[in-house]
């Protein structure tokens, strides 16, 4: 599949928005994270920014983005729809929320009552936007690299680590975060490893779908190639779901998304506890802006690498 700008730059930075957003509104909840105004609106503007910037990078990447309100009328078939009317439900508990926070109370224990219901609704929704999002690629049968239980999983786990990296970054930058949140950025940062490790073991190993001659109508032993192309040019289809990338590409990102997504910031991360102040706040800053290139790696393979059963009448073999 073509890996567009957009919708990497929309996976990566929504999922890392409402990652934001997951984890500050269950640590508010728990008293687990000071209610610093130095810390919170910068992480407020920070979340909503990337949520917002995603939002509008995957509209614009729509054909017709004017169109956009009837598509969220189809929620009870598309995972889309879902995603789209999630999003904009967030919205409203996570600004009452948010606004909560900044104007009304500073103590943690005036958490209670009306904001400790924002905080649920907030946690739930931001989580159940990122499923959504996941389960458009997991749902589509044709594409075998996608249609599978872990993608869900990893792009949970994913928001999950950039949330608390991102978290912990501003947190270290303002003095306001303990022990906590860089733990819980070593433990997504780790099940997201674990996770990515074992889809990119499960594609490599899994059994092919569907061949040409299965395609063609003859029987499946029957080898069957392609002898002229179709198109004297390159049709939607070929570009859009028969991008094609070299294996040996495919392995050297994959090694940059594990370096750069993965091992440094893990490094980094577990350096941080070592030292304090502005040491702290620099290794926190270098480990979330290192896994962030590494998750945009990753977000590009995962595009790349999908290949789609159209591609049978292309020349391919087997998918």
């Amino acid at each position: 599949m073509h890996p567009a700008f957009s919708v990497i730059f929309f996976t990566v930075a929504s999922g890392t928005g409402y990652g934001m957003l997951f984890l500050m509104a269950l640590l508010a909840l728990a008293g687990r994270l000071p209610l610093d105004p130095w810390f919170a609106w910068p992480a407020f503007v920070i979340a909503f920014g990337l949520v917002t910037a995603g939002l509008l990078s995957s509209l614009l990447h729509l054909g017709h983005p004017e169109r956009f309100l009837k598509a969220l009328t189809q929620w009870r078939s598309s995972w889309l729809s879902r995603e789209g009317v999630l999003a904009i439900a967030t919205y409203a508990p996570a600004g009452l929320f948010a606004l909560g926070w900044l104007f009304i109370t500073a103590d943690p224990a005036a958490l209670g009552g009306v904001m400790a219901v924002l905080a649920v609704l907030t946690a739930a929704l931001a989580l159940a936007t990122v499923f959504s999002t996941s389960m458009i690629y997991a749902s589509l049968k044709p594409i075998p690299q996608w249609h599978r239980r872990d993608v869900p999983r990893a792009y949970l786990v994913l928001a999950l680590a950039g949330g608390a990296l991102a978290v912990n970054a501003l947190g270290a930058l303002t003095g306001s975060v303990t022990h906590l949140v860089p733990a819980i950025a070593l433990i997504g940062l780790l099940l997201a490893l674990l996770v990515k490790l074992g889809y990119w073991r499960g594609i490599a190993s899994r059994k092919k779908i569907a061949t040409a001659a299965a395609a063609t109508g003859l029987d499946d032993g029957v080898r069957v190639r392609l002898l002229d192309p179709p198109h004297t040019e390159p049709n939607y289809l070929q570009k859009e779901m028969a991008y094609r990338i070299a294996r040996k590409h495919a392995d050297k990102l994959r090694r940059i998304a594990l370096l750069a997504g993965f091992a440094l910031p893990i490094v980094l991360v577990l350096a941080s506890f070592g030292v304090g102040g502005g040491a702290a706040a620099a290794l926190a800053v270098i480990a979330a802006v290192s896994a962030h290139i590494g998750f945009a790696v990753e977000r590009w393979l995962f595009f790349a690498e999908a290949t789609h059963t159209v591609t049978l009448y292309y020349g391919a073999e087997s998918v």
